[in-house]
């Protein structure tokens, strides 16, 4: 089993979103790259502590690929959205990458190039590649949030698209 460490938003959305795909053994919500020991939901919302919003999946690479793990990323949030994505604002909702070894680090910063090279987005990626740090689980309430609050207007609203898009992006992925 391997590691991948992402933000891009609300690690709502994003655990609902990776936790469909064969080969992920497990997807934490919780929080990385900030400078506050053990921070709470509380203070990590005031974007204060450094860190993102963020997920921590467990996968097997003989299943699916870190690069297809970063292909999903790439296409289930805004990665040219400085410190935002969607209505959420502030650097706790930053896009990054926390790469666990060099191979994810060359990995990550060849698919940025590659995906501003195509002109798909009106404006450069500006995900951060950055070293993987002490990740801290979140909140017990936050873990499986869709599965339990699916029937909510954020959840109806905001993750069940995304899970649509990746059901008809990636429908070859799905468990």
């Amino acid at each position: 089993m391997e590691l991948a460490t992402f933000g891009n938003g609300c690690f709502w959305c994003t655990e609902a979103v990776f936790s469909r795909l064969k080969g992920v053994e497990s997807v934490n919500s919780g929080y990385s790259g900030g400078n506050t020991a053990n921070p709470t939901y509380k203070e990590v919302c005031t974007g204060t502590t450094g860190h993102a919003e963020a997920i921590q999946i467990s996968f097997n690479p003989d299943v699916i690929a870190f690069e297809t793990l970063l292909d999903v990323f790439f296409r289930t949030h805004d990665p040219t959205t400085l410190n935002r994505q969607g209505q959420d604002v502030g650097t706790q909702y930053r896009s990054v990458v926390f790469y666990h070894n060099e191979q994810q680090k060359n990995l990550a910063i060849g698919k940025i190039t590659m995906l501003n090279a195509t002109g798909n987005w009106p404006t450069p990626i500006v995900t951060e590649v950055t070293p993987a740090q002490k990740f801290y689980v979140a909140e017990d309430y936050h873990q499986g949030y869709y599965e339990t609050h699916g029937h909510t207007p954020y959840c109806n609203l905001t993750i069940a698209p995304k899970i649509e898009k990746v059901n008809e992006r990636f429908k070859h992925l799905l468990k």
